[in-house]
Protein backbone atom coordinates (compact mmCIF):
# COMPACT_ATOMS: atom_id res chain seq x y z
CA UNK A 1 0.00 0.00 0.00
CA UNK A 2 1.35 3.54 -0.47
CA UNK A 3 0.84 5.23 2.21
CA UNK A 4 1.45 9.46 2.48
CA UNK A 5 3.10 10.65 6.19
CA UNK A 6 1.29 13.90 6.59
CA UNK A 7 2.62 14.74 9.63
CA UNK A 8 2.13 18.65 12.04
CA UNK A 9 0.92 19.76 15.24
CA UNK A 10 -2.66 20.32 13.91
CA UNK A 11 -3.54 22.57 16.21
CA UNK A 12 -6.17 23.00 14.96
CA UNK A 13 -6.81 20.43 12.42
CA UNK A 14 -8.56 22.51 9.27
CA UNK A 15 -10.13 22.55 5.64
CA UNK A 16 -6.57 23.75 4.53
CA UNK A 17 -5.40 20.44 5.81
CA UNK A 18 -8.42 18.93 4.66
CA UNK A 19 -8.02 19.87 0.80
CA UNK A 20 -4.17 18.36 1.16
CA UNK A 21 -5.54 15.10 2.21
CA UNK A 22 -8.52 15.11 -0.11
CA UNK A 23 -5.59 16.07 -3.04
CA UNK A 24 -3.46 13.10 -1.60
CA UNK A 25 -6.22 10.29 -2.65
CA UNK A 26 -8.16 11.71 -5.19
CA UNK A 27 -5.25 13.30 -6.88
CA UNK A 28 -1.93 12.07 -5.83
CA UNK A 29 -2.94 8.05 -6.16
CA UNK A 30 -1.94 7.22 -2.47
CA UNK A 31 -3.89 4.33 -0.97
CA UNK A 32 -4.03 5.80 2.22
CA UNK A 33 -2.86 8.83 4.40
CA UNK A 34 -1.65 8.60 8.36
CA UNK A 35 -1.87 12.14 9.62
CA UNK A 36 0.63 12.33 12.39
CA UNK A 37 0.09 13.97 15.04
CA UNK A 38 3.68 15.92 16.79
CA UNK A 39 3.43 16.55 20.09
CA UNK A 40 6.55 19.23 19.05
CA UNK A 41 8.32 20.10 16.37
CA UNK A 42 12.05 20.37 16.74
CA UNK A 43 12.61 23.43 14.64
CA UNK A 44 9.51 25.40 15.66
CA UNK A 45 8.64 27.13 19.10
CA UNK A 46 5.08 28.00 20.51
CA UNK A 47 3.30 24.86 20.42
CA UNK A 48 3.40 22.92 23.69
CA UNK A 49 4.01 19.09 23.64
CA UNK A 50 1.25 18.69 26.20
CA UNK A 51 -0.91 19.38 24.14
CA UNK A 52 -0.57 16.62 22.02
CA UNK A 53 -3.35 14.23 23.36
CA UNK A 54 -5.72 16.60 23.11
CA UNK A 55 -5.12 17.79 19.44
CA UNK A 56 -4.38 13.82 18.48
CA UNK A 57 -8.02 13.27 20.08
CA UNK A 58 -9.34 16.45 18.01
CA UNK A 59 -7.77 15.25 15.11
CA UNK A 60 -9.80 11.93 15.21
CA UNK A 61 -13.05 13.31 16.08
CA UNK A 62 -12.77 15.60 12.68
CA UNK A 63 -11.49 13.02 10.36
CA UNK A 64 -14.25 10.85 11.78
CA UNK A 65 -16.71 14.05 11.47
CA UNK A 66 -15.39 14.63 7.69
CA UNK A 67 -16.27 10.40 6.88
CA UNK A 68 -12.36 10.84 5.45
CA UNK A 69 -12.10 6.43 5.50
CA UNK A 70 -9.02 6.95 3.77
CA UNK A 71 -6.83 8.87 6.33
CA UNK A 72 -6.07 7.42 9.92
CA UNK A 73 -4.86 9.77 12.36
CA UNK A 74 -1.70 7.50 13.80
CA UNK A 75 -0.20 8.59 17.32
CA UNK A 76 3.04 6.98 16.96
CA UNK A 77 5.15 10.06 17.84
CA UNK A 78 2.88 10.44 21.23
CA UNK A 79 5.13 7.85 22.45
CA UNK A 80 8.15 8.49 20.90
CA UNK A 81 11.09 10.28 22.94
CA UNK A 82 11.41 14.03 22.44
CA UNK A 83 12.77 14.99 20.29
CA UNK A 84 10.24 13.03 17.59
CA UNK A 85 12.50 13.54 14.27
CA UNK A 86 10.47 13.61 10.80
CA UNK A 87 13.27 10.26 10.04
CA UNK A 88 12.88 8.91 13.28
CA UNK A 89 8.88 8.78 12.60
CA UNK A 90 9.52 7.23 9.17
CA UNK A 91 11.77 4.64 10.56
CA UNK A 92 9.77 3.39 12.87
CA UNK A 93 6.29 3.32 10.66
CA UNK A 94 8.34 1.00 8.22
CA UNK A 95 9.48 -1.20 11.16
CA UNK A 96 6.15 -1.10 12.03
CA UNK A 97 4.81 -1.83 8.50
CA UNK A 98 7.58 -3.03 6.01
CA UNK A 99 4.58 -3.90 3.54
CA UNK A 100 3.77 -0.47 2.75
CA UNK A 101 5.64 2.22 0.65
CA UNK A 102 5.69 5.85 2.67
CA UNK A 103 6.18 9.16 1.37
CA UNK A 104 6.18 12.20 3.47
CA UNK A 105 4.14 15.14 2.80
CA UNK A 106 5.35 18.35 3.53
CA UNK A 107 4.18 22.06 1.76
CA UNK A 108 6.81 23.64 -0.31
CA UNK A 109 7.82 25.87 2.84
CA UNK A 110 9.31 23.31 4.76
CA UNK A 111 10.84 22.38 0.93
CA UNK A 112 12.82 25.45 1.65
CA UNK A 113 14.28 24.83 4.78
CA UNK A 114 14.31 20.72 4.59
CA UNK A 115 18.48 21.02 4.57
CA UNK A 116 17.83 21.99 8.29
CA UNK A 117 16.53 18.82 9.31
CA UNK A 118 17.71 15.76 10.80
CA UNK A 119 18.58 13.14 7.95
CA UNK A 120 17.08 14.84 5.18
CA UNK A 121 19.15 13.07 2.39
CA UNK A 122 17.80 9.61 3.91
CA UNK A 123 14.34 11.15 3.86
CA UNK A 124 14.66 12.30 0.24
CA UNK A 125 16.18 9.03 -1.16
CA UNK A 126 14.50 6.46 1.11
CA UNK A 127 10.99 7.84 1.19
CA UNK A 128 10.57 11.06 -1.36
CA UNK A 129 8.42 13.87 -0.83
CA UNK A 130 4.76 14.51 -1.63
CA UNK A 131 4.90 18.47 -1.77
CA UNK A 132 1.71 20.67 -2.18
CA UNK A 133 1.79 24.63 -2.44
CA UNK A 134 2.48 27.30 0.05
CA UNK A 135 1.85 30.90 -1.15
CA UNK A 136 4.87 32.53 -1.76
CA UNK A 137 7.23 29.45 -2.94
CA UNK A 138 8.31 28.51 -5.73
CA UNK A 139 7.83 24.78 -5.46
CA UNK A 140 9.10 23.68 -8.92
CA UNK A 141 12.23 25.57 -8.35
CA UNK A 142 13.12 24.67 -5.32
CA UNK A 143 12.87 21.11 -6.17
CA UNK A 144 14.99 21.75 -9.08
CA UNK A 145 17.78 23.13 -6.88
CA UNK A 146 17.66 19.88 -4.65
CA UNK A 147 17.27 17.86 -7.41
CA UNK A 148 21.03 19.64 -8.02
CA UNK A 149 22.35 18.34 -5.37
CA UNK A 150 21.18 14.86 -5.74
CA UNK A 151 19.50 13.97 -8.85
CA UNK A 152 18.53 10.44 -7.27
CA UNK A 153 16.02 12.56 -4.82
CA UNK A 154 12.60 12.08 -4.77
CA UNK A 155 10.70 14.51 -4.90
CA UNK A 156 6.77 14.89 -6.38
CA UNK A 157 4.82 17.53 -6.47
CA UNK A 158 1.43 17.98 -5.60
CA UNK A 159 -1.59 19.26 -7.29
CA UNK A 160 -3.17 20.77 -4.34
CA UNK A 161 -5.26 23.49 -3.99
CA UNK A 162 -3.66 26.57 -2.22
CA UNK A 163 -6.35 27.36 1.09
CA UNK A 164 -4.73 30.47 2.71
CA UNK A 165 -5.55 29.50 6.43
CA UNK A 166 -3.32 28.69 9.19
CA UNK A 167 -3.65 27.00 12.49
CA UNK A 168 -1.97 30.51 13.76
CA UNK A 169 -4.70 32.53 12.69
CA UNK A 170 -7.21 30.17 13.61
CA UNK A 171 -5.94 30.21 17.21
CA UNK A 172 -5.43 34.31 16.86
CA UNK A 173 -8.77 34.98 16.00
CA UNK A 174 -10.23 32.47 18.58
CA UNK A 175 -8.36 34.25 21.29
CA UNK A 176 -9.76 37.68 19.96
CA UNK A 177 -13.46 35.96 19.84
CA UNK A 178 -14.37 35.48 16.19
CA UNK A 179 -15.99 33.16 15.15
CA UNK A 180 -13.45 30.50 13.23
CA UNK A 181 -15.58 27.46 12.23
CA UNK A 182 -15.94 27.89 8.85
CA UNK A 183 -12.19 27.11 8.62
CA UNK A 184 -11.80 24.19 11.41
CA UNK A 185 -12.62 20.43 10.21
Amino acid sequence: MNVAVFPGSFNPLHIGHKAIMDALVQKAGFDRVYLIVSPKNPLKEGISPDSAQDRYDAAVRAVKANGMTDVLVDDIELSMPSPQYTVTTLDALRQREPQNNFTLVIGSDQLADIRRWKDYRRILLEFGLAVYPREGFDTAALREDLLEEESAYRIRLVDAPQVNISSTLIREGLAAGRDMSRWMM
